[in-house]
């Protein structure tokens, strides 16, 4: 494994509400001693990841891609493709990277045909040699990406709870449902475009949930 890589993870993308964010991050020998404790955001607390993307930030160069709900279905509705979606946002973290360090070797997560995101790479990033690996949160500068990008979504979607005055949950699950029926009680449906991912099949079950409340 090259001692100076970039990592590159997404977060949010199994997340009803809130933004698919992106996160590219640069490690090299001398970023090693103060990124000890950094691991897989999937394995934190959300405080541990907020400290951690502190941390990171300071220390490392890193890039954040973050495609909020009402950007993210119009993207969608175009494509009918999440991994398109993950491959562009990926490649232009990558790139942005690039920008500001040089280096040969980017490590991510096998989400889809590596191919793909090579398309999408411009000219810097299509020099670059790319690892595309299942379970790639065990390399250190993917473990720092998914911290930047799940911290981000963190905030991100706090702030659109805070804007909706509901505590917006994570994930896809009958919290979400319930949450979002409320919302759609209380503001209407297209509200949801600005909020949540509507490809999701969870819509469904937020509008009869919401029907129900009527």
């Amino acid at each position: 494994m090259p001692d100076q890589r970039i990592g590159v993870d997404e977060s949010g993308k199994g997340d009803f509400f809130g933004p698919l964010v992106i996160a590219a991050v640069y490690v090299g020998p001398e970023h090693l001693a103060e990124l000890e404790g950094v691991k897989d955001s999937k394995k934190l607390k959300d405080a541990a990841c907020l400290a951690l993307d502190e941390v990171i930030r300071r220390v490392c160069p890193y890039s954040v891609v973050a495609i909020g709900p009402t950007k993210y279905n119009d993207l969608y509705q175009k494509t009918q493709n999440l991994n398109t979606l993950l491959a562009w946002g990926h490649a232009r973290a990558i790139e942005n990277i690039l920008e500001t360090v040089a280096c040969d070797y980017v490590i991510s997560d096998q989400f889809a045909d590596p191919e793909g995101l090579m398309r999408h790479l411009m000219e810097k990033g299509r020099q670059v040699h790319l690892e595309s690996r299942v379970k790639a949160e065990s390399d250190l500068a993917v473990a720092a990406a998914s911290v930047v990008a799940r911290a981000e979504f963190i905030r991100r979607l706090r702030k659109l709870g805070e804007a909706a005055g509901v505590d917006l949950p994570k994930g896809a699950n009958w919290n979400v449902v319930e949450a979002g029926a409320a919302i759609v009680k209380k503001r209407g449906k297209d509200v949801l475009k600005e909020m949540a991912k509507l490809h999701f099949k969870t819509l469904q079950d937020v509008l009869k949930k919401a029907r129900s409340l009527a």
